[in-house]
């Protein structure tokens, strides 16, 4: 029997790439080909030289269509054979191998929005809501709204075999999150857009919007961020590294800039330096300490092994980008300082 595969890549739009997909028949899901898109219309390629290439680099069961139905993630490529310059997984796949023996693994939280039409979904039409406080991790129609999106699109991430770990509504209405993780940088990456897909996808059959703007609503309100947690196989033994990798996240200022300006769409409305951030351009790191740019649990400093978390990636971030920065420059630092 024929199966459905939904091709699934990223686009060239910016400031904040989009996902696209389409459908190619296939007698069985035994060799996934490459495929082909026109790239004049995903901001990809101009109109005189318009082809773009799609390889198959990892294919998950379709929760949606079920069956032998399948996902398809792909990598967008020139048709000489060389990877798109908006194919930010490309640069990524180097970078994980060569500290591949650091055994660094990831856990991305994503925060998302629902909109109902132009208002987050749970805003009064002509209004606002009662402040922010009781809705994180709310219970009831008056503090929580678009749970049975939230349910379904977590059936479907298991269904399809991805590593999501956990969801809960966040701190304004119609603000959700799903954790990704723990796994290595390709993989959480991989998963997070997929992931990403099946929101928008589920959320889609509810007639709601999904959004990762990183400011839904300007005023006092949380922003939506991407929290991304990480360790090595030495941070996950002793404290020595936890330091040494907070330490190189803000050894610069270059360093902190190369970073922050790569870690979404309007970091700067976002980390003000109120609603649980430091502001965008000064780093900090501090034990349990939310305000910071980078947090370290207090479990971590109690047990001195564990992880860390860079509180400031945007909802909108790309994961290649930020696990790509976060194990270059931990990786090397904890390298240089022998702690491998």
């Amino acid at each position: 029997m024929a199966i459905k595969a939904e091709y699934i890549w990223i686009d060239g739009t910016q400031p904040t790439a989009k996902l696209r997909s389409k459908t190619r028949i296939l007698a069985n899901a035994d060799k996934l080909p490459t495929w082909g898109f026109d790239g004049s219309s995903t901001n990809q390629a101009e109109g005189h030289a318009s082809d773009r290439v799609l390889e198959p680099v990892a294919s998950f069961p379709d929760p949606i269509r079920g069956g032998d139905n399948i996902l398809v993630l792909c990598e967008v490529f020139e048709t000489d054979g060389t990877p798109h310059v908006s194919n930010t997984r490309a640069k990524l796949r180097p970078i994980a191998e060569q500290f591949a023996a650091q055994e660094g693994i990831f856990g991305i939280e994503q925060e998302y929005t629902f909109f109902k039409g132009s208002r987050p979904l749970g805003f009064p039409e002509g209004g606002f809501p009662a402040p922010q406080g009781g809705y994180y991790c709310g219970i009831g129609a008056d503090e929580v709204f678009g749970r049975e999106i939230v349910e379904l699109h977590l059936d479907r991430c298991l269904a399809a075999g991805l590593a999501i770990c956990g969801i809960n509504a966040e701190v304004m209405p119609g603000q959700w999150e799903f954790q990704i993780g723990p796994v290595d940088a390709l993989t959480v990456s991989d998963h997070m857009w997929v992931a990403r897909y099946l929101l928008y996808r589920t959320a889609e059959e509810f007639g709601i919007d999904a959004t990762l703007d990183a400011k839904p609503v300007r005023g006092d309100w949380n922003g939506a961020g991407a929290h991304t947690n990480f360790s090595t196989k030495a941070m996950r033994e002793g404290y020595d590294a936890i330091i040494t990798a907070c330490e190189s996240l803000g050894a610069t200022q270059e360093i902190v800039l190369e970073h922050v300006t790569q870690y979404g769409d309007d970091i700067e409305a976002r980390l003000t330096g109120k609603h649980e951030t430091a502001p965008w351009n000064v780093y900090s790191y501090g034990v349990s300490d939310r305000g910071a740019s980078v947090r370290i649990p207090w479990q971590v400093e109690v047990e001195q092994k564990g992880y860390i978390e860079d509180r400031r990636p945007n909802a909108n971030v790309d994961p290649y980008v930020v696990t790509r920065l976060m194990v270059n420059t931990c990786c090397s630092a904890l390298e240089k300082a022998g702690q491998v």
